[in-house]
């Protein structure tokens, strides 16, 4: 809990100061006089002076945000003298750069981070199947328990290499998000034996995109040989003579393909016998095992558990970079990232994209602690990913937000006259009242992920 804690604090902290020191440096250059930069909302815990224009440096009691506020003859009369250095004098140009500063910031932090996350180097799942539920678009393509892939094309000529299972579902999701057929180049498991699958993601698939697509398409877990781990003692799988080690080969007589497979038949067997072949250091054994039902909250009938653990973590592989190259993928990384981000909204609001995809704070903070706990490699990835979304999101044509007033200086520069006060203040009504129905809809999504409902 603490590690989550500080993780989420340690995110927002370093996002916020990052976007607000964008706006700050922007200000600062353009010669506009800032006189508050502020860490978080409402009370004030912290205060310093700095500089000669003795600008305010705050940290404030509800860090979920910041802001920089200038000089504004909109907001407070200006002497005379100090007209020249008010944001509301400068060009329309200089105001634009100032208000996209912060955006670009934390696209330029994102860069960074996934740079450093594969200079460091992040262990990933390496790309071998496990075996696709039947029916699904892996399974109609013919992939099998142990296929590793190696490369993918869009259209079967040119191909790119595969790292890792974490490249394979961010090409996947690109592919589904654009309603194109994958090919990938698959092998067994010493590489050998190279063929082409095609995925059929252009037809016949669900048209709502979503965190479970990998899942209803076969391609979400990833390859674990059907092997007993610890057994708890008393158990069903105590009972029926299993031991750590065992290698399970068939079930009531059909071969088992892995551990997903196997963890399957068992659930779907509460209370009945099953018969087991199984390899014990080269041993073959049968066994008869009894999963034991158990009633989960929600579901309309109980499902089997044998009280052992069912198969390995999947092998792992490295994925590290040069420095250049990291950086030149992270460049890279960020502008795809980015892309999928504004696709993904677009398809949330044409209904072709689950808005169950919007999370909020309590999911930040879970993801936060559990990317510390997995290594700084996949930390970083996760800071990076955070602020992509940040640098995005700020970049929305929504009042309130810094792509809002972006849309503002459009109006004056195709008009050659400012949004009038009066539809300023309807449409800051407006974006405000968006905004909060996207926290309340960001925070139902966190507590249905919290209780299990999605």
């Amino acid at each position: 809990m603490l590690t989550t804690l500080a993780a989420f604090l340690v995110t927002i902290a370093l996002l916020v100061v990052v976007h607000e020191y964008g706006h700050y440096r922007a200000a600062v250059a353009c010669g506009v006089k800032v006189l508050r930069f502020s860490v978080g909302f409402g009370r004030v815990v912290w205060s310093r002076r700095f500089g000669a224009d003795r600008c305010e440096f705050t940290l404030c009691l509800l860090p979920l945000g910041g802001y920089v506020r200038m000089l504004d003859e909109r907001e407070v009369p200006v002497d005379a003298a100090e007209r020249p250095r008010a944001f509301s004098r400068k060009s329309l140009r200089q105001r634009a750069f100032i208000v996209s500063a912060g955006p670009a910031a934390n696209l330029l932090l994102a860069v960074a981070l996934y740079g450093a996350a594969h200079m460091v180097g992040i262990q990933e799942p390496k790309a071998v199947f496990g075996q696709p539920p039947a029916g699904s678009v892996a399974d109609r393509a013919g992939l099998v328990a142990g296929d590793w892939a190696q490369a993918w094309s869009s259209d079967g000529q040119e191909w790119r290499e595969l790292r890792s299972m974490t490249d394979l579902r961010w090409v996947v999701m690109q592919a589904l998000l654009d309603g194109q057929d994958l090919h990938l180049e698959v092998a067994d498991a010493d590489g050998r034996h190279r063929r082409s699958v095609r995925l059929d993601l252009g037809t016949g698939v669900d048209e709502e995109v979503d965190a479970s697509s990998l899942r209803r398409l076969g391609l979400a877990v990833p390859y674990s040989p059907a092997v007993i781990g610890e057994v708890v003692p008393a158990g069903p799988a105590a009972v029926a003579g299993l031991r750590p080690g065992d290698l399970v080969l068939s079930v009531d007589g059909r071969p088992v393909a892995d551990a997903a497979g196997l963890r399957e038949a068992i659930r779907g067997h509460a209370g009945v016998p099953m018969s087991w072949r199984v390899d014990r250091a080269g041993t073959d054994l049968r066994v008869v095992v009894t999963p034991r039902p158990v009633l989960a909250q929600g579901q309309g009938r109980p499902t089997g558990r044998i009280d052992a653990i069912v198969g390995r973590p999947a092998e792992m592989v490295l994925v590290r970079s040069g420095p250049v190259d990291a950086l030149i993928g992270g460049a890279q990384r960020t502008w795809d990232v980015s892309l999928l981000t504004v696709r993904m909204i677009g398809r949330m609001l044409i209904g072709e994209a689950s808005l169950s995809n919007l999370s909020g704070p309590l999911t930040i903070a879970d993801f936060a602690g559990q990317s510390v706990e997995r290594g700084w490699s996949h930390y970083l990835s996760f800071l990076a990913l955070v602020s992509v979304s940040l640098g995005v999101l700020n970049l929305l044509p929504l009042p309130m937000l810094d792509g809002g007033h972006l849309m503002y200086y459009l109006f004056e520069a195709v008009s050659g006259r400012p949004v009038p006060d009066a539809w300023l203040e309807r449409l800051q009504r407006g974006g405000v009242a968006l905004l909060f129905l996207m926290m309340s809809l960001a925070l139902f999504n966190d507590f249905s992920r919290l209780l299990g409902l999605h």
